[in-house]
């Protein structure tokens, strides 16, 4: 009877960790099938057939801990994201930008170019001809041309003065946010942040 139950208890675990939709309910469900499996194997003691499950006690009593291990790696990286500054996904960023010095009055892109890059202002000013607002020292700019319909810019900028500008091209952002969950994260609070029309997006002042 309880061999019978046990047998039932891992199969259904299994069968429904194939309706898990995201990572962390999915290593539950397995660990859980996991334990259900051992249990069912040692049950064969008692019943006399252990030597017929023995490969599922070895198979399974293998898979508890790497689970384990997967969901403690997920749900670090869950609490990394999430605790993550600005500033430090900013740091973590420039290593793949580039600088590039603008005169004032350079006109970086119109309204509905093409948007291929983002920014950061190192020095300077921006000004967004349209909504008459400006960029300064540690501010992310264009990113939201990189996701909007059709990527184009939505703003006209322009250097108000001289300035130094940190770029990365849209590829390369693209290629971040799909893997690194914490810039993932970061571009979304941006992008949040510039439709609510909130300005705090200043970086550190080590970014300067």
């Amino acid at each position: 009877m309880w061999i019978l139950l046990a047998a039932w208890v891992a199969s259904l675990l299994v069968f429904a960790a194939f309706f898990m939709k995201t990572m962390i309910p999915l290593r539950v469900v397995a660990i859980g099938s996991n334990v259900a499996f051992i249990s069912y194997a040692l049950l064969g003691f008692r019943y006399g057939i252990f030597g017929r499950l023995y490969p599922i006690l070895v198979l399974h009593a293998c898979l508890l801990p790497l689970n384990v291990v997967r969901l403690s790696q997920i749900k670090r990286l869950v609490a990394g994201v999430q605790s993550a500054t600005d500033e430090d996904v900013l740091r973590a960023l420039l290593p793949y930008m580039r600088s590039e010095p603008h005169p004032k009055g350079t006109v970086l892109f119109r309204k509905g170019d093409q948007a291929d890059r983002l920014y950061l202002v190192q020095s300077g000013a921006v000004l967004f001809v349209e909504t008459d607002t400006h960029d300064g020292v540690g501010d992310v700019f264009g990113e939201v041309g990189l996701f909007a319909p059709h990527g184009v810019r939505t703003l006209t900028a322009v250097c108000e003065r001289d300035c130094r500008l940190a770029v990365i091209d849209r590829d390369k952002v693209l290629e971040l946010y799909y893997q690194d969950p914490e810039f993932g994260f970061f571009l979304i609070r941006l992008v949040a942040s510039r439709l609510l029309g909130n300005g705090g997006r200043t970086a550190a002042s080590a970014m300067h």
